[in-house]
């Protein structure tokens, strides 16, 4: 049985806007500014940000991430829902449809989202070549060991493959603190033991 060793990054709650979205948050013709690049090639956090307004709070400060989509999607931790008083389902990205939405503002207008909002599905990147050496496939679940003094097993961990893809798996910030997880950090893939393929 082959293990394999996939690096962590932590996702911190964030945005995602269309190209209309940003223009009536920012103004007319609007371009987002890349701050810094992520791990997936050709994805970039930016310095804009905007206020998340829930029916029992908000939240200040949530990073916009570029480029610009087709629809709009908001990526919350838990936590983040209690604070927000919004129950959004675990879904992968995309996913949008039957979920919930809020207010954005921005700096030069707001908008109400119908829908948008999801507690992404914990999951693991990687290219096509990836997955034809560990014999996974797009689409597939499976479990993911995690080391260390506060270690555990991650369920349901969905398999995402592109060719625009760099292995890593994405977590939340709260999957993070409750194993004490750091960027960077390696957690381990038992390869042909725990692997379910979705239905």
């Amino acid at each position: 049985m082959a293990i394999l060793q996939v690096p962590v990054e932590i996702s911190n709650r964030h945005i995602h806007l269309s190209q209309a979205h940003i223009e009536a948050l920012f103004g007319p013709d609007y371009q987002l500014t890349p701050h810094k690049e992520l791990s997936q090639p050709g994805q970039f956090a930016c310095t804009e940000t905007v206020t998340l307004v829930g029916p029992k709070g908000s939240i200040v400060g949530v990073r916009v991430l570029g480029p610009a989509r087709s629809a709009s999607q908001i990526e919350l931790a838990a936590t983040d829902t209690f604070k927000l008083g919004v129950r959004p389902p675990v879904r992968d990205s995309g996913d949008l449809m039957g979920t919930p939405g809020l207010q954005v503002v921005g700096p030069n207008g707001k908008l109400e989202l119908e829908c948008g909002i999801i507690i992404a599905a914990r999951h693991i990147h990687m290219t096509p070549k990836e997955s034809l050496k560990f014999g996974l496939k797009d689409g597939a679940h499976m479990s993911v060991a995690i080391p260390g003094p506060r270690g555990g097993v991650f369920n349901n961990v969905l398999v995402r493959v592109s060719p625009q893809s760099a292995l890593f798996m994405h977590i939340d910030t709260d999957e993070g603190n409750a194993f004490a997880l750091h960027n960077g950090d390696l957690v381990n893939v038992s390869v042909g033991k725990l692997l379910q393929v979705a239905k």
